[in-house]
């Protein structure tokens, strides 16, 4: 939940000022999201089949669960549960990759190239300010969790809150199940509109809003049952300035507005796989594959059914009057009594027989390895791939994530990094910029980000290998210091290792030779056996 400070001048301070439970019509509030929740009514079916079949661990969405219950009893084949983590964790690794810098702040192209110069060492100590806060926190814990939502339910949604004062990092997430929250597209047509009910005690209510005025009748009901729960109802909704936040007691009847503020960047970030045209909850691979999913399922089901008719096999007695079927125990060793005369146990033969099965689970289970990717984004078998492998493999992954990315882009990195620069700006400790794309703007240097600029690179470098093969003259054309600094931007190279604009070339040259010169010189030599001593004491060691 999002932290409201306590102390008006701290609200004021941090720019989230309550505003008081006077005057506040919290049942108009309601009314909203039980309206919200009756639209997404439609959607719990689908979810709740979804998760059943692709990620059954997480499965208690709309029911209550017991903690170390078995979950998977209902699951005969395990085909799409590993998809889906294997598309969770290459999202992550391609997207967000953990302890990597995975994106940054540069100069805007509109600015002078001195200013540029200028503002680039700053900003890059900003950048890595703001990757060091999202490195201590739990932020790839709750995103790989968002990742296996947004590829299972279609939509995922990341609480963004700002840690207390004292603790490792300022930042602290929370992957909100996707059965707490109720969505609405705002006039942008992102899911700016966020309703989240959650069921807490009250002495938790008295820690979480210690302002709230609770009602008589719940204190008395809490004072009898101390384990009594109690539904909050917190809402996100934007407003003229920023967004405005309500949280509201939702007890028979007892609509109490607990806290009432306002954000300046909404603190849940809500994203989707792909939208359908006219509806608001996403899609998701799963949904697609679920057809293929739920008939492998049955398909293994079968199998073993009839593999335990196979191993066990289905008889037949006559009934004299002194064989028991329900004492018989098929078990070796055992002795069967029989009638003299009689023909005793007799085995009864299958009607029917499973030799394709394998040959339709092995259709099913790539289909859905395709429409899940696993197919595509998989390691492979080969311990060692090549570069031109390499380069390959992330230009199939750019090429199969490129709408998608799109859409995580504008939806859940773009207002993910705002958050984290609004909440360490008013913390005091980056200084007070603004990403406007005039003046600073957004650069996302993940694996999956940078495999367009790479491809621009090689263009520029095959570009000019054409220029020297032709001669002097026409590398005459070629700006070398333009060339090298757009290189430098394209391969994400620190501002450190580029001199800054209008300096002597000349002299520079000087100086660099003379510093490089030794560099040069070692990397020049060829490598040097390793000693003899090395080869001496593994000889004695082996013998």
């Amino acid at each position: 939940m999002p932290q409201i400070p306590a102390d008006p001048d701290e609200q004021m301070a941090r720019g989230e000022a309550l505003l008081g439970p006077d005057g506040d019509d919290s049942g108009q509030l309601l009314r909203r999201y039980r309206k919200a929740k009756e639209r997404r009514s439609v959607w719990e079916s689908h979810w709740q089949e979804c998760y059943d079949y692709a990620l059954p661990l997480r499965d208690g969405m709309f029911h209550g669960a017991t903690p170390g219950e078995r979950k998977a009893d209902r699951l005969f084949d395990g085909t799409a549960p590993d998809c889906v983590d294997q598309l969770a964790a290459s999202l992550l690794a391609e997207l967000t990759p953990p302890w990597a810098q995975w994106f940054g702040l540069t100069a805007s192209d509109q600015l002078p190239a001195e200013e540029r110069d200028q503002a680039a060492p700053l900003l890059e100590r900003v950048g890595a300010v703001l990757q060091s806060h999202f490195d201590r926190s739990n932020f790839a814990i709750e995103m790989h969790q968002c990742y296996l939502d947004v590829v299972t339910g279609g939509t995922a949604s990341l609480l963004f809150e700002e840690a207390a004062p004292g603790e490792a990092s300022a930042f602290r997430f929370t992957s909100v199940p996707l059965g707490q929250v109720v969505l609405e597209e705002g006039p942008s047509g992102r899911l700016d509109v966020s309703f989240r009910r959650s069921e807490m005690s009250v002495a938790a209510l008295r820690l979480r809003f210690p302002r709230a005025q609770l009602p008589e009748d719940l204190l008395c009901s809490a004072a009898e049952d101390p384990d009594l729960k109690v539904g909050v109802v917190e809402a996100v909704v934007p407003a003229r300035q920023g967004y405005s936040y309500a949280a509201i007691l939702e007890d028979d009847g007892n609509d109490t507005i607990l806290a009432r503020g306002q954000f300046a960047v909404s603190p849940f970030l809500n994203f989707r796989w792909l939208k359908a045209p006219g509806e608001v909850y996403g899609r998701s691979p799963v949904m697609k594959a679920l057809p293929d999913i739920k008939t492998a399922n049955k398909v293994v089901e079968l199998v073993l059914k009839n593999a335990t008719i196979a191993v066990t096999g289905i008889w037949q007695a006559d009934d004299d009057g002194v064989l028991n079927p329900a004492n018989i125990k098929l078990v070796p060793g055992t002795i069967i009594p029989k009638a003299v005369g009689s023909a005793g146990l007799q085995p009864l033969t299958a009607p029917g027989r499973f030799d394709t099965s394998q040959l339709v689970l092995d259709d099913l289970r790539g289909r859905i390895r395709h429409a899940l990717l696993g197919d595509r984004l998989s390691q492979g078998a080969s311990p060692a791939l090549t570069a031109t492998e390499v380069l390959q493999r992330t230009d199939d992954m750019a090429r199969l994530l490129g709408a998608t990315y799109g859409r995580l882009q504008s939806e859940l990195l773009t207002p993910l990094v705002l958050r984290a620069i609004h909440i360490l700006r008013r913390r005091g400790e980056i200084p007070d910029l603004v990403v406007d794309g005039r003046t600073v703007d957004l650069q996302y240097r993940s694996p999956l980000a940078q495999n367009q600029g790479r491809r621009d690179a090689r263009n520029v470098l095959s570009w000019l290998g054409a220029m020297s093969s032709l001669g002097p003259a026409a590398l005459g054309c070629v700006d070398a210091e333009a060339t090298s600094r757009w290189l430098g931007r394209a391969f994400n190279v620190p501002s450190e290792l580029l001199r800054p604009a209008g300096s002597d070339p000349v002299a520079a040259m000087e100086v660099d030779s003379k510093a490089l010169a030794p560099l040069i010189n070692r990397l020049e030599q060829p490598a040097q056996p390793a000693p003899s001593s090395v080869g001496k004491g593994h000889a004695h060691g082996s013998a």
